[in-house]
């Protein structure tokens, strides 16, 4: 797999024009180095140098002493100068590896402008907001044998590089670009021709296309014909790949050494150390799985979500903080988050923005003791995020609504002896071995009570009156 990911800087590569992926106006942030204007000069953009080392370091690449930058030749509409600057013997980073996949090298380039084409009049347009915008791209070794194990390696990368905020990694925008390298061999044999899919823009479209090529590839083997080294792409609507042109090799490229940039010695760099590198991390995806499991003995598809939104982990954690660290409270405030908070909707942002984690814990500990039932929970959440008020009495409020349960023993005794009174059917039902009659009791004495009556406690008392 070849993997380009937009970084997040504020300027370009080798110019000071404005990074922004979302600029709508054409070739607004642009200046006459981006535009490859006579005469003009490169500069390195350090912070891009700065994310891709710490890309590396998270997956336990080699870190280059000495790299330098060199010219790809290659003409088309996007490309000004006619050459890309890029990474060509002395990537930043060689080696690592990610979700068990080994990585040959991690370099860093410069963005092409985005053309676009119409098909009524035939022509092109281009803009250049996205040319020299700070491109990484990640190459692996030939280690993958399925279209699932692809599609998991790019999902895995696109969430690492959000941990550590190198990309934004939208594939939707184009700022993170797939090429799959599919080979077929027999057993034991070497790999066979390679044919590359370029520029896809969805793990279902990776998965998709290697599965329709490996298809493709074994009937054309089975079938005693060749497979020819080309350049594929991917058509979504017909679920198949289509040729584009012959593949080129690196030779055709003429790469050649950037004559004006400097070289890089980034040993020579206080802050490219790899110790001072590695400090810089944020907990990592696989090292926040094991915490979370752990810690809190979470189902791995709740861990999944926390390791995939930072905002929600965020909250999640706080209401740990103010529920006291209880495994048994952490479980139940990860259930309602999971399956009640999350589902209601906050148009201008976040929905944690809608309630405090002090707010949430204070629910969590009601429906814990038996104070409020779940229902009741969540109506508190609701009535709290409907509000938009972050710090609440949230034990006041079940009180004004009606939402706190009764477990005054005194007072469910006197509503249990005037049900088992009125229902001296099911009183008999029950004795006789009906335990759907003790749920029948159960709904009087809740109905008798307006709804205020603990359940649980009223259950307990109605078995010890009979």
């Amino acid at each position: 797999m070849e993997i380009h990911a937009e970084l997040r800087t504020n300027t370009r590569m080798f110019c000071n024009s404005k990074n922004d992926p979302d600029e709508k106006n054409p070739n607004v942030n642009i200046c006459p180095v981006c535009m490859a204007h006579p005469g003009v000069l490169p500069t390195i953009n350090k912070e891009a140098v700065h994310q891709v080392l710490r890309v590396g370091t998270a997956m336990g690449g080699r870190l280059a002493d000495y790299s330098e930058f060199d010219r790809k030749n290659y003409f088309y509409p996007d490309i000004p100068k006619a050459y890309q600057l890029s990474q060509f013997e002395f990537p930043l980073v060689s080696g690592g590896e990610l979700r068990g996949v080994e990585l040959t090298r991690i370099h860093l380039e410069e963005d092409t402008a985005r053309s676009s084409h119409t098909s009524e009049s035939g022509s092109s347009l281009v803009d250049f907001n996205r040319a020299g915008v700070p491109l990484m791209e990640l190459v692996t070794e030939p280690v993958m044998h399925s279209a699932e194990e692809a599609g998991n390696f790019g999902r895995e990368l696109r969430l690492l590089l959000k941990t550590l905020e190198a990309s934004n990694a939208n594939m939707e925008k184009g700022e993170m670009r797939v090429e799959v390298n599919i080979s077929i061999a027999e057993k034991g044999a070497e790999l066979g021709t390679k044919v590359e899919i370029k520029n896809l823009n969805s793990f279902k479209a990776v998965e998709k296309s290697i599965e329709f090529e490996i298809q493709r590839q074994s009937e054309l083997l089975d079938s005693g014909e060749r497979v020819v080294q080309e350049t594929r792409g991917w058509d979504e609507n017909k679920e198949i790949t289509f040729s584009q042109r012959m593949k080129e090799e690196a030779a055709d490229y003429r790469f050649f050494p950037e004559p004006d940039l400097p070289k890089l010695k980034l040993g020579e760099i206080e802050e490219f150390n790899v110790e001072n590198l590695r400090e810089s991390l944020p907990e990592l995806p696989d090292e926040k799985r094991s915490r979370l499991a752990d810690a809190y003995d979470l189902k791995s598809e709740a861990i999944e979500v926390y390791v995939s939104d930072k905002k929600l982990s965020e909250f999640f954690e706080e209401v740990i903080q103010n529920l006291e660290g209880s495994k048994e409270k952490a479980k139940l405030a990860s259930n309602y988050i999971l399956n009640n908070l999350v589902a209601m909707k906050n148009p201008e942002g976040h929905i944690t923005e809608r309630i405090s984690p002090t707010t949430f814990a204070q629910v969590i500990d009601l429906v814990h003791d038996g104070e409020v039932s779940s229902n009741g929970a969540v109506e508190l959440m609701e009535k709290v995020v409907e509000d938009s008020v972050l710090d609440v009495d949230v034990r006041s409020l079940a009180t004004d609504t009606g939402l706190l349960q009764q477990n005054d023993e005194a007072a469910l005794i006197a509503i249990v002896d005037t049900v088992l009174s009125e229902n001296t059917d099911a009183v008999s039902e029950f004795r006789s071995g009906k335990e759907q009659a003790l749920q029948y009791l159960v709904g009087q004495g809740m109905k008798a009570s307006k709804g205020s009556a603990n359940p649980a406690k009223l259950k307990e008392i109605i078995k010890e009156r009979i």
